[in-house]
């Protein structure tokens, strides 16, 4: 919800600066407020990123917050708008082919159908008439940010166990420093003091804060899910700029929404249960002593504050057992 009212906002920024420019302000607002959130609550319930996390990080920190944005740059200025929002509905897709096939996320039918109609409602959404290739350089472009998306998206995964907020950071700082070099590099100058304001604070919440929540979606939900409900943006910046800008009803909102519906409803009713075995694993996460975690605590560990979670570093030991789930940091198994 946060990043899909972004539309309508930014919208009224885009009067008075250039969407490159407007796209780095709103990362960099997304950075530096979540900076400044970092530095006054480090050290609270989150586990910090460790050194085997850096690898996933920088790639997806790389594909997302650096390829990503330079290829959508290309992609925009050669491809028709309406061309380019039906091809950004493949972020969502991509994702979730890579979460099946490469990094082996559970899928079955019902998990598939909710996909294929969560995207048909953002492409509906999206359609503005008539699309044209223009060549395939511009749309090539844009499938390729949306690939740089996928990546970022099934790497963070792996640091989701950190802390949302310092991983959604690093991301938005790097992401808002090449969007603002482009941006300045293509000739565009910075606005006045209250769209920079503006920008910088939208970034925060839609960008920043949207962030952190996906982060911790990831965590819980596994990548694929957390893919296909944030494919639900398109349909809540849609209503929300009928709110703000009078825009009107068009049959394409109503079908996407009604084909956004069904596919969340096919997913929030999903039920995957099967016995499954946990193997030995040792890792760091916000956790209280369910199920997963019935481990002892080693001097100096912090307290056990039940039902509030605490961090630091545990051990799994070997576990069978059937239950309800979602490929979640504990059920990343084979079937």
């Amino acid at each position: 919800m946060l990043f899909g009212l972004s539309a309508p906002v930014a919208k009224a920024l885009l009067r008075a600066t250039t969407p490159q420019l407007l796209a780095g302000l709103l990362y960099l607002g997304s950075g530096s407020g979540l900076l400044a959130l970092w530095l006054v609550r480090r050290g609270r319930v989150e586990a910090p990123l460790g050194r085997r996390d850096v690898p996933w990080l920088a790639g997806a920190i790389a594909a997302g917050g650096i390829a990503g944005p330079v290829l959508l740059m290309v992609g925009l200025a050669r491809t028709p708008a309406s061309s380019a929002s039906l091809l950004l509905n493949f972020e969502g897709v991509l994702t979730a082919l890579l979460a099946w096939f490469v990094f082996r996320e559970n899928v079955d039918r019902r998990v598939a159908l909710g996909m294929l109609a969560i995207v048909l409602g953002g492409a509906l959404i999206s359609w503005q008439g008539r699309a044209t290739l223009g060549g395939l350089t511009g749309p090539l472009a844009v499938v390729g940010a949306c690939a740089c998306w996928a990546v970022d998206n099934n790497l963070t995964q792996k640091v989701s166990a950190g802390d949302p907020v310092q991983i959604a950071m690093l991301k938005g700082l790097t992401a808002g420093a090449v969007n603002l070099v482009i941006a300045l590099a293509l000739g565009a100058r910075l606005p006045h003091a209250p769209v920079v304001g503006g920008a910088l604070v939208l970034g925060f919440l839609s960008y920043g804060v949207s962030l952190v929540l996906f982060v911790l979606a990831l965590r819980g939900l596994g990548t694929a899910r957390t893919g296909a409900y944030f494919s639900t943006a398109p349909f809540v910046g849609a209503v929300a700029s009928l709110l703000v800008w009078r825009e009107p009803v068009t049959s394409g909102l109503l079908l996407g929404g009604a084909c956004m519906a069904v596919g969340v409803w096919l997913h929030v009713t999903e039920r995957h249960e099967h016995p499954h075995v946990h193997e030995a694993m040792d890792h760091e996460h916000a956790h209280v002593h369910d199920e997963h975690h019935r481990h002892e605590h080693a001097p100096g560990d912090p307290p056990v504050t039940d039902p509030v979670p605490h961090t630091h570093p545990h051990h799994h030991a070997p576990l069978a057992h059937t239950h309800p789930h979602y490929p979640d940091i504990h059920h990343r198994h084979g079937h």
